[in-house]
């Protein structure tokens, strides 16, 4: 926790004087031009990979960036995709893997996940991208599970609504921690004949 006090003081000492101005303006404006999903990996930093400043990105981390096919009721993820994208109209959305990430090191390499329930069942949102991959290892599994994430988040009526109308576009990333590059997937929006 020491680690983290002194980080504090820091950011208030050197960073946020320097960035005052565009606290002041954070401060009453909420306005990200992007929803970005990323795994809750620590190795992942969504603004720091994209050089974002404070306020450019939404950002919703899980467990292997799953997001689960909409389904109605009290769901935390689905709220913060629906806020993102119908209240603040976010343009873009980004369903971000990584390259040595745990969740899909544990499906692809079939863990045993006895002693974490709540894992197993959370990681069952990714037997999409199991039964789609053809080949073996983590990499393919982790592009799999892009695919498969975006194929869930289309079933999220703002989402739809979104890609129908053409206001939002989405994208497939890869990220490789070790190398820092990013590959891009190609996505194709279901909704384009209706636009």
């Amino acid at each position: 926790m020491q680690d983290l006090t002194e980080g504090v003081a820091r950011f208030r000492r050197d960073v946020f004087p320097a960035k005052a101005e565009l606290f002041a303006y954070l401060a009453t404006t909420h306005r990200p031009s992007t929803l970005f999903i990323g795994c809750s990996d620590a190795r992942v930093v969504p603004e720091l990979i994209t050089g974002s400043e404070p306020g450019e990105l939404f950002v919703i981390r899980t467990a292997g960036n799953l997001v689960p096919a909409y389904t109605p009721g009290i769901d935390g993820i689905a709220a913060s995709i629906e806020y993102a994208v119908a209240a603040l109209g976010v343009s873009d959305i980004v369903i971000c893997g990584h390259s040595a990430c745990g969740a899909m090191t544990a499906l692809a390499e079939s863990h045993d996940m006895g002693a974490l329930p709540t894992t197993a069942d959370w990681l069952r949102h990714a037997d999409a991208a199991r039964a789609r991959t053809t080949t073996a290892g983590v990499d393919a599994l982790v592009r799999a599970n892009v695919r498969a994430q975006l194929a869930n988040l289309v079933t999220h009526p703002s989402v739809a609504r979104a890609l129908t109308r053409g206001t939002v576009a989405l994208h497939g990333w890869c990220y490789d921690i070790g190398s820092g590059a990013v590959e891009q997937l190609d996505v194709v929006n279901p909704f384009a004949s209706a636009a």
